[in-house]
């Protein structure tokens, strides 16, 4: 009788040890995840772009009149003062060369102004002669006015043609000159380039000197070339005088006040310190690199901080600019990884006693690394960083081990 009974309880044993080990290897294992605590602490919203550094002040040199520019006599970073450094050198520009039918017409223009200069030094001639002749009859009229033989009259109107006949003579002097100077100008309308009484020796007529004390920060013009009056020649500013600016897009230059703090980082050195000087009224069109048209907004900053500290700045260097926007010293604070959209909401799953529970929350302002929970979680709630596909609600997990983090599990 006890044999009959101990071999269906030794079946009952072995199969209720397979169904407990089936049940212990299949069953759900708890997800390792990695979980952090909601805190209370400060946050700051910035709004973060790319700017440069610029002088305040910077003076354009630009060409006074026409000419040659000779080679800069300056490099980037000369050191330039006020009224006395020459910054570049302007001479008159050599003719222009002449075809065949504008060189036939300058001789013939030439052989004209001869042939006028010749009547007019003929004129000249006839004037002194002239004039001659009326001094000596005047001397005549004057003898024979002592002995009464001719009138007043006669005597007057002797006068009266010397010093017509002086007029004359100087007018024909005169006109002598400007057909002398036809020709000197006919006959410079035949120089050519190469002319050595031109090129050869020719003295520098226009030197530019700084209008500021400072440094060369752009030379426009390095090299040798004809340019007009107005041209561009050189940028000099004062390194020393450096304000930042960047562009930001509209939306974010509303949320900006004048005034406002910034951190200058990413330029190579420690974080700098600035505040927002100006916000200016006008946008622009710009196309970012993607080809996005958008409206972009200049604003200038000032460096806060001793010159020392940014003394390796110069002008054009590019920075990272945070602009603070928005800040709290005591706001219950939540890592912004641990957030998920859930229709219109915001989510997160919340750790009990091992399980996750789906929790929707009211958040208020972020950055890149944590948001302001308004409403849904409390002071040292435990929320899943990263949550992923696998995770629901009523799911079991466990809080990754660094030795667990290291090996990707």
């Amino acid at each position: 009788m006890s044999v009959s009974w101990s071999r269906p309880v030794t079946y009952v044993v072995l199969v209720a040890l397979i169904v407990t080990g089936f049940y212990f290897a299949f069953r759900p294992q708890p997800i390792s995840v990695d979980i952090a605590e909601v805190t209370k602490g400060p946050i700051k919203v910035t709004v973060d772009e790319e700017g440069v550094t610029q002088v305040r002040e910077i003076y354009m040199v630009s060409a006074p009149v026409a000419g040659r520019i000779r080679r800069s006599p300056l490099k980037v970073g000369d050191a330039v003062t006020a009224k006395t450094s020459v910054v570049a050198r302007i001479e008159p520009v050599a003719p222009a060369f002449l075809d065949a039918r504008a060189r036939k017409s300058a001789r013939a223009a030439v052989r004209a102004a001869e042939a006028f200069a010749e009547l007019a030094a003929a004129q000249v001639k006839r004037a002194q002669a002239e004039l001659d002749f009326a001094q000596t009859d005047l001397q005549r009229s004057e003898r024979l006015a002592k002995r009464g033989t001719i009138s007043e009259r006669s005597l007057d109107q002797a006068n009266l043609e010397v010093k017509t006949r002086h007029a004359a003579h100087r007018s024909a002097e005169a006109q002598l000159e400007v057909r002398r100077q036809e020709l000197y100008s006919a006959k410079a309308k035949l120089i050519e380039p190469d002319d050595i009484s031109v090129s050869g020796g020719a003295p520098c007529c226009i030197q530019v000197y700084s209008p500021v004390s400072g440094r060369v920060l752009e030379i426009i013009h390095e090299s040798e070339k004809v340019i007009a009056a107005g041209t561009s020649l050189v940028e000099i500013g004062d390194p020393h005088d450096l304000e930042i600016v960047v562009d930001l897009l509209s939306s974010d230059a509303v949320r900006v006040r004048q005034g406002a703090v910034a951190n200058i980082e990413g330029w190579g050195g420690a974080v700098l310190n600035a505040r927002v000087r100006r916000i200016e009224p006008t946008g622009f069109l710009k196309v970012s690199a993607l080809g996005i048209e958008e409206q972009r907004v200049k604003v200038r900053l000032d460096l806060a901080d001793a010159q020392d500290k940014w003394t390796r700045l110069g002008h054009d260097y590019r920075v990272l600019v945070r602009i603070e926007i928005w800040r709290a010293d005591d706001a219950l604070i939540v890592p912004l990884s641990a957030l998920f959209r859930k229709g219109e909401s915001w989510a997160v799953f919340r750790v009990e006693d091992g399980t996750i529970h789906l929790t929707e929350i009211e958040i208020g302002q972020r950055n890149t690394r944590i948001a302001e929970v308004k409403n849904g979680l409390a002071v040292g709630a435990r929320v899943v960083l990263h949550p992923s596909d696998r995770l629901a609600d009523g799911v079991r997990v466990v809080e990754r081990s660094e030795s667990d983090a290291a090996t990707g599990n």
